[in-house]
């Protein structure tokens, strides 16, 4: 099976792109990461590229004037790449539509949380502080709004009385670690059709999934 390039934008740790390595080293997911972009300098997802020999580019954003310049850069190199499909792995800038008209429904992103609730920023601490019982993550093609774009897969995770937002934080990664590499490898395999705001999986399977509840139920 022929193998989709990937092109992987960052801006911090990169655990994401650590469990898309990972998945890629395991066989489970047949792609090739062909660029891994940054728009901060010295971070550990630099270091985790360099360590799996991954070529790694730094575009400065203190280095253009607008931000459909910095795009046109990111784009330039992506193209040089011959990237197929874009991730963001906790890329924290929002794309212009200089990028996304480049990648039409080629580039995903990943949210913790269930969208469409709680977008943006800090949207565990968000979670936790509403006092939902669920939470999780999100899986989305990127369009020209704030996590908006039609939703690919996602995970729930409980929120318990106990809990913390810490806590909260590393169940959701988890979990995260696990869809997105998923996500991928629908794409890669030619299963994602997009209608609307919809994303159908082909061939996705059935399964009977009983309701979650939480706090358990007791006598109903």
């Amino acid at each position: 099976m022929k193998k989709i390039n990937l092109g992987v934008l960052v801006s911090g740790g990169g655990s994401n792109l650590q469990s898309i390595i990972d998945s890629i080293e395991r066989g489970r997911l047949d792609a090739v990461i062909r660029v891994v972009i940054s728009n901060v300098p010295g971070v550990r997802a630099l270091e985790r590229s360099k360590t799996h020999n991954i070529p790694a580019v730094l575009i400065d954003p203190e280095n253009f004037s607008t931000r459909e310049e910095f795009d046109r850069e990111v784009v330039a190199v992506l193209k040089i790449h011959c990237v197929d499909l874009v991730i963001m792995a906790g890329f924290m800038r929002i794309l212009t539509p200089v990028l996304l008209k480049a990648f039409p429904m080629k580039i995903m992103n990943i949210h913790p949380a269930l969208l469409p609730s709680f977008q943006g920023l800090h949207v565990q601490q968000k979670a936790f502080d509403y006092g939902v019982k669920f939470s999780g993550c999100t899986v989305h093609f990127a369009d020209e709004g704030v996590d908006t774009g039609p939703i690919i897969i996602q995970a729930v995770v409980p929120v318990y009385d106990d809990d913390t937002a810490d806590a909260l934080q590393q169940r959701i990664l988890k979990e995260e670690h696990r869809i997105y590499p998923q996500a991928i490898q629908f794409y890669a395999d030619g299963r994602l059709e997009i209608d609307g705001r919809k994303v159908h999986i082909k061939d996705p399977g059935t399964m009977e999934t009983p309701g979650m509840h939480n706090p358990p139920l007791e006598k109903f």
